[in-house]
């Protein structure tokens, strides 16, 4: 009876594992994960769109990607990594709305460097995993920031002073729309024309950054 106590922990739980130092790794992994999560998620993505449903979305599914593929890659199983990573991608379409492409960017940019922060292993160091977060990070802040034009952006109005769309009117019709929406329009084109309910479809164009008006549902 004495020798049987004598074992290792993990050695006596009816072939369940009640602790490995693993568990540590695990920690210090999430720690990292979720540090570059942040960083990624609140300081650089939120301020620039304001969107906090994104703020759920992000911060769910890259640690969900994160403990998946450490709970994978403990089992060793190539094949299975495979097809659980496919998976992880595959969801991303599997009857959800469609999302702006910058969304799409941050949720690719947030599973890639959840994978890469849970797969890391002896053969990748500590300093290597860090460069790989890093560069991320600082990448991403200089296209949000220093980079990048300002993002153009439009919507799809339906305008019933059908009698302004004519050429000689273009610059009576864009400070009429101003006024309307708020906006300040950089152009204008205008598409439909309803004769019979005398209205048409014009798209404006702004730049969302420069004002305090959200892109959501551009068309």
């Amino acid at each position: 009876m004495l020798p049987e106590l004598l074992l290792p922990l993990e050695k006596q739980s009816m072939g369940l594992t009640l602790y490995s130092d693993d568990a540590y790794v695990l920690l210090l992994r999430l720690a990292v994960n979720i540090t570059v999560l942040t960083l990624l998620i609140r300081y650089l993505y939120y301020p620039k769109t304001k969107r906090k449903d994104y703020l759920f979305t992000y911060y769910l599914i890259g640690t969900i990607t994160f403990f998946l593929c450490f709970g994978l890659k403990k089992l060793d199983i190539d094949t299975g990594m495979g097809l659980g990573l496919f998976a992880i991608f595959g969801i991303i379409r599997y009857r959800t709305d469609a999302i702006e492409i910058k969304e799409m960017t941050y949720l690719f940019l947030i599973i890639g460097i959840s994978v890469v922060n849970s797969l890391a292993s002896n053969q990748i160091s500590i300093m290597e995993m860090a460069i790989i977060n890093l560069a991320v990070i600082l990448l991403t802040y200089g296209l949000e920031n220093l980079w990048l034009v300002k993002h153009e952006t439009r919507k799809t109005v339906i305008y019933e002073r059908i009698d302004l769309i004519v050429p000689e009117r273009y610059d009576e019709m864009k400070t009429d729309l101003e006024a309307r929406t708020g906006i300040n329009i950089n152009r204008l084109e205008i598409g439909k024309i309803d004769f019979l309910n005398d209205t048409a479809q014009v798209r404006i164009y702004y730049y969302a950054d420069d004002q305090e008006f959200s892109d959501y549902s551009a068309q």
